[in-house]
């Protein structure tokens, strides 16, 4: 899915982290992530372990990145290792936009 919104609720925003188990860097960019919710409009976030994802090519992609956050998989990442707040609020903010005028 390409554009950070999920199909079945077009009001979702839903980011993808990149991650291990073992990663403390994970797990502060999650926590950074989770606590720039909006009041009243939710995310969601799907936490793939990379280790545990059995893809040897997301490994080879993203196994020295971790954490590596998007909103949109068919674009650039957002970041990786810490979470650009900056980038990710200018996202929310685009999509609230978007939401507005659908």
């Amino acid at each position: 899915m390409g554009s950070g919104v999920r199909r079945n609720d077009a009001l979702t925003m839903h980011f993808t982290l990149y991650s291990r188990s073992y990663c403390h860097l994970c797990q502060d960019m999650l926590d950074a992530l989770m606590r720039l919710q909006p009041p009243g409009r939710t995310f969601t976030v799907d936490v793939i372990d990379i280790d545990a994802a059995n893809d040897p090519q997301l490994l080879a992609q993203y196994d020295e990145l971790v954490p590596v956050l998007f909103a949109d998989l068919s674009q650039p990442e957002l970041c990786h290792y810490f979470l650009d707040e900056a980038r990710v609020r200018e996202v929310l903010k685009r999509q609230a936009s978007a939401f507005r005028v659908a």
